[in-house]
């Protein structure tokens, strides 16, 4: 009887220690499932060739130009803005004259992505050398510079005339914490990947 007695508790402690694996690996397949998801859907690394290209070509973060295409064009190198921005890195075509000129580039077409990630690309770099600062460089990004500028002369917006304590617009303001809300997610995820050179 107590041999008997000793076989069902050592039976249970096999089924609870079972249940104790199976709930382990159900959690570590859903963490790394999860995470594999992330990169694959929502934070990709689509035109990696591209942007590796072009952040080194202009010496930008190659996690804040992800995160720049992620937030403009979800990686659809079709896209178009109802302002007319065009493909990756939503270039107007306005702008896309001035890169031109400046790059001393003749024909060009703002769908092909490695054109747009190069013009997005220096056009970034230009902002942050113009305001010396990334966050305000990427207010002008997506509200333009005129009136960043213009914000920044404003006490209300700006303590220093170069920094930003409030951003306006409110389609800017998300827009900003869109990207560095992208940014931290792909220098979490890929942080070794991107910082290769």
């Amino acid at each position: 009887m107590l041999i008997l007695g000793s076989f069902f508790r050592f039976n249970n402690l096999r089924k609870i220690l079972l249940f104790v694996v199976i709930i382990c690996l159900t959690f570590l397949c859903g963490c790394f499932g999860y995470v594999w998801l992330q990169k694959k859907y929502v934070y990709p690394l689509d035109y990696k060739k591209e942007v590796f290209e072009s952040s080194y070509e202009f010496n930008l973060d190659k996690a804040l130009v992800f995160a720049l295409i992620k937030t403009e064009s979800s990686f659809n190198k079709k896209a178009v803005s109802e302002k007319g921005a065009m493909g990756l890195m939503q270039i107007t075509v306005k702008t896309a004259e001035f890169i031109a000129k400046e790059l001393n580039v003749k024909e060009y077409d703002l769908y092909n992505p490695k054109t747009n990630i190069r013009f997005g690309c220096y056009y970034l770099k230009y902002l942050i050398k113009g305001f010396n600062n990334v966050r305000t460089a990427l207010c002008a990004y997506n509200a333009g510079e005129g009136n960043v500028r213009n914000w920044l002369k404003n006490p209300q917006n700006s303590k220093d005339g170069k920094t930003l304590n409030k951003i306006p617009f409110k389609e800017t303001r998300e827009y900003v914490e869109r990207i560095e809300k992208s940014f931290a997610k792909y220098t979490k995820l890929y942080g070794k990947i991107l910082d290769k050179s």
